[in-house]
């Protein structure tokens, strides 16, 4: 099937699909979620090609992580589509309500985006969380994952598509793709695709951008920094730098950089090396932080690195000014975090540093939609229009305006015969 045809389907289905209640969609979700493990023993075999493959090709250990698609994240998979269930549904609510004159009533209702191409990892889970908030809000989505998660990606979205044609939802609103030539024709399809999310590095979501008139809601890296100010609760700071860089190393919300106060350093380098070094993780320094602790020199190139790995670069800074001149010049806007025990000292930091995501005293990781009680996330947003941070449902939605009259003419209103009233309203529109 040609990419043109797969664009007018998508757009067909998403239609139907947009005029579907919530009890619907909903059991749709229900659906996709016993067919996921009904089917888990062949999902599995279908992962483990893809892991033997991936292996052979010599892919790196974080990459093979994110991969993996086991018994246990399937059952993560599952636990995260039944708290999808149990959102309020995001379509058709009121956000605005105006009577413009007796009679003349105006809604802003919330509805669909339409149809949504993603871009995304050879991450499986990934698959299956985005096609499913695409489900709830509404949207038709074409999905092209990582390569190394063919096989994969494949019969997840054989099992979701299946799934939910029992239940009522129109035919062809998920859809796979699995080469580039796909993506470079889904790029050319302006007339049916609304949205692109692309995820991945800088350069990737810029290619996107200049290779499609299609709007794109970027998801780009994830250079993630935390601040210790210098006074900071050491311990406390410890266990938050370790669980930033360690608790998932390949998620785009790890910490890459960390930035210690000079006042600091000399009582939290030693331990924190210590604590880092039981995890594995291999430490870059600039030379204040070599002349505290033994380090690997660290270059300016590391300061705009995304590892994604067992590798974390530190730079000590002389200041909470300097501080967020160092992450507003090598950030990529993604979640940057300080660690101080004063309020005003974190005020500043969370006012100033430019980022979607800014934390005071907690970790990095938790820049995360299902986390955030967003029922998962397509990605994280770096940009700042339509959508920033973890994109949940409310990233996928967006919304028309309901004029309901009753034979009003603007020319009444033009000649004066007629006045607006312009009244706010707390009722929600009828139809």
């Amino acid at each position: 099937m040609q990419m043109e045809e797969r664009g007018k389907i998508a757009e067909d289905a998403g239609i139907l699909l947009a005029a579907t209640d919530g009890n619907t969609r909903n059991a749709g979700l229900l659906a996709i979620a016993k067919a996921l493990k009904e089917n888990e023993t062949a999902i599995i075999a279908a992962n483990q090609e893809d892991m033997k493959r991936s292996q052979e090709e010599s892919l790196g250990a974080p990459l093979l992580k994110r991969l993996t698609f086991d018994a246990d994240k399937i059952t993560d998979v599952i636990q995260g589509i039944h708290s999808l269930v149990e959102l309020k549904d995001p379509l058709g609510a009121t956000k605005l309500s105006t009577q413009l004159d007796e009679g003349l009533d105006l809604y802003k209702v919330t509805c669909p985006i339409g149809v949504i191409g993603v871009i995304f990892e050879s991450r499986p889970d990934a698959f299956v969380q985005i096609s499913t908030l695409c489900l709830k809000s509404g949207n038709a989505v074409l999905l092209k994952g990582g390569h190394e998660a063919l096989a994969t990606n494949r019969i997840l979205s054989k099992v979701i598509g299946e799934a939910t044609k029992t239940a009522g939802i129109p035919d062809g609103w998920v859809q796979n793709l699995e080469t580039r030539d796909d993506v470079t024709a889904m790029l050319a399809l302006d007339q049916y695709i609304d949205l692109i999310i692309p995820r991945g590095s800088n350069s990737f979501v810029q290619y996107i951008m200049k290779n499609s008139n299609i709007p794109v809601m970027g998801h780009a890296d994830g250079i993630c920094h935390v601040y210790a100010h210098e006074d900071a609760d050491i311990e406390q700071a410890i266990d938050i730098i370790v669980d930033s860089k360690t608790q998932y190393v390949a998620a785009c919300n790890t910490l890459e950089t960390l930035l210690v106060n000079e006042n600091i350093a000399p009582a939290l380098l030693p331990p924190l090396k210590e604590a880092l070094a039981k995890k594995g993780v291999r430490l870059k320094g600039d030379a204040d932080t070599r002349n505290i602790i033994a380090a690997e020199e660290a270059t300016e190139a590391d300061w705009k690195t995304e590892y994604l790995d067992y590798i974390l670069a530190i730079r000590i800074v002389p200041t909470l000014e300097a501080a967020i001149s160092h992450i507003n010049t090598y950030g990529s806007g993604h979640t940057d975090v300080i660690l101080t025990t004063n309020e005003a000292t974190a005020r500043t930091f969370l006012t100033f540093v430019d980022s979607a995501g800014v934390f005071w005293n907690c970790s990095t990781r938790f820049s995360d939609g299902f986390r955030f009680g967003f029922g998962a996330e397509v990605g994280i947003s770096t940009s700042k229009i339509h959508a920033r941070g973890p994109v949940g449902l409310d990233g996928l939605l967006s919304y028309k305006y309901k004029l309901l009259g009753h034979g009003q003419c603007v020319a009444d209103y033009a000649s004066g015969k007629s006045r607006f009233t312009h009244l706010p309203q707390e009722t929600n529109c009828p139809i």
